[in-house]
């Protein structure tokens, strides 16, 4: 076994110029009212990572051009196509009215493990919520359904960034299976 070099790695990715090329996984992501800038960098360098269709930072969520989102996203800000809208209800709406399906990524009397998606659910949207209070009531009530990542010890949630990486990456396992 021997490491790879970042240029041996570089050989098989796409660069910024071919981006628009490379075929995405369809997952509209929805982040509303993150907190932290490294989380929505984190979020971000992963999306990159699950080559995602399009992220949505909402609320109060902080957005490019700030310097610690920035720092922690290591250019991914330039590969993952993003907009900032404040109003996460209308996001959702537009979704529904394609007939994509709204998944929140959150704890509820219904939700399911994330590992059940199915492969006839793409192309969807994933919500994720604020690091406290997770996905509100008003943007639930606007989901088809909930996944969540079963916890085993004593705390009840994982860190966001760490929970979106989880769930975008079971979602990549899915969807390549097609």
């Amino acid at each position: 076994m021997r490491k790879l070099t970042h240029d041996e790695i570089s050989l098989n990715r796409a660069n910024l110029n071919e981006i628009h090329l490379v075929k995405k996984l369809p997952v509209y992501v929805v982040l509303h009212n993150i907190r932290s800038n490294y989380n929505v960098g984190s979020i971000f360098r992963t999306s990159d990572g699950a080559m995602i269709e399009k992220l949505f930072l909402c609320g109060y969520t902080p957005h490019p051009p700030k310097k610690e989102i920035l720092k922690t996203a290591l250019g991914s800000t330039q590969s993952v196509a993003w907009e900032y809208v404040k109003d996460a209800r209308e996001v959702l709406k537009s979704f529904k009215e394609k007939n994509i399906k709204v998944v929140a990524l959150e704890l509820t009397d219904s939700s399911m493990p994330y590992y059940e998606l199915k492969s006839d659910d793409f192309p969807i949207c994933l919500v994720v919520g604020n690091e406290i209070s997770g996905v509100s009531q008003d943007l639930l009530d606007l989901c088809d359904y909930a996944i969540e990542i079963p916890q085993y010890g004593i705390k009840q949630s994982l860190n966001v960034s760490v929970a979106y990486g989880i769930s975008i990456f079971r979602l990549r396992e899915i969807f390549d299976k097609r």
